[in-house]
């Protein structure tokens, strides 16, 4: 390994959740089983939407788009991890860290963005619920989730080229489970301003911007609710979106709650624990989540299940 502040590094040591030697069988099992269970239970849900033609509509079609994501989105840290723990090696190529962040970056904000245009296709459903066929069209659909993609690939792309600008020193030991791009650019020997104000603006722009959205959303579909006159009715339109508010709730919490742990504690270590929660968990929680709250989905799985068309 190179040392030196002007050289090319060739690799990072990931430290993971914990470096007690003792706990790591217990790591490589729960999150043995947390993949297998995210990766199941997300392709259930494409299988599901794919298969039965009363599914190829807009709700979920984004919900079958959220669930790959989802897959994309584990499979970028937990392999890794688990080679790791493993073969007792903690090592990371300079390459592997790099694509590491991109893809962290892109699947993570894609997850941000399709949480968004599912909260508007709910917001046209009940507020607007003559013109959704006309609203919700297939063009408008494909063209909202290839935006998504888009945006998404960008900034990942340019934080990812401005972490390739940086220097690094001696001190290559990253406590996390994977290349965090924060953790990484804290190890950098050069000026990481302009890094810092990117990070700091993609953050409030792809973040704070969905976020707004979702919440802009939710309070119109609120208000149409309240003007139902009739309670089954209320119930009915409640529970369109019940699913998706479940989700929304879920994952920014816990990226909230990620952000104000670290900031609270400066404890690396805590700040990757609490990572677990929006990387590993959420994504493993939204094929339930989705599926025990909706009628036609778990009927689909259920004939999927007994072999039956």
């Amino acid at each position: 390994m190179e040392t030196e502040n002007d050289t090319k590094i060739s690799e990072f040591l990931l430290l993971g959740i914990s470096e007690n030697p003792t706990l790591q069988p217990f790591l490589f099992g729960i999150f043995l089983f947390m993949y297998q269970v995210t990766v199941f239970g997300n392709l259930l849900i494409i299988l599901a939407t794919i298969s039965d033609s009363h599914l190829h509509t807009p709700m979920y079609f984004f919900l079958s788009n959220l669930s790959f994501v989802d897959i994309c989105f584990t499979s970028t840290t937990i392999p890794k991890m688990l080679v790791n723990i493993q073969t007792h090696n903690k090592t990371i190529t300079y390459k592997g860290c790099i694509t590491q962040i991109y893809f962290f970056i892109l699947f993570g904000v894609l997850d941000n963005f399709l949480l968004t245009v599912m909260a508007y296709d709910r917001f046209v459903a009940i507020c607007h619920p003559l013109h959704y066929t006309v609203i919700m069209n297939h063009k408008l659909c494909g063209l909202l989730v290839l935006v998504s993609w888009i945006t998404s690939a960008l900034n990942s792309l340019l934080q990812s080229l401005m972490v390739l600008q940086l220097s690094f020193c001696t001190e290559l030991k990253i406590p996390h489970f994977f290349c965090e791009i924060n953790q990484v650019v804290l190890l950098a020997c050069s000026d990481t301003f302009s890094n810092d104000m990117v990070m700091f603006f993609a953050a409030g722009l792809l973040f704070c911007g969905p976020l707004t959205g979702i919440l802009y959303s939710y309070s119109k579909i609120v208000s149409s609710i309240r003007a139902i006159s009739s309670a089954q009715g209320k119930y009915k339109a409640f529970s369109t979106c019940a699913s998706h508010l479940s989700v929304v709730c879920l994952f920014y919490c816990t990226c909230l709650g990620v952000y104000f742990s670290s900031s609270a504690t400066h404890n690396s270590h805590s700040s990757a624990t609490a990572s677990v929660m929006y990387s590993v968990v959420t994504p493993m929680l939204n094929p339930f989540i989705y599926s025990l709250r909706n009628k036609d989905l778990m009927g689909t799985l259920r004939k999927l299940f007994r072999g039956k068309p």
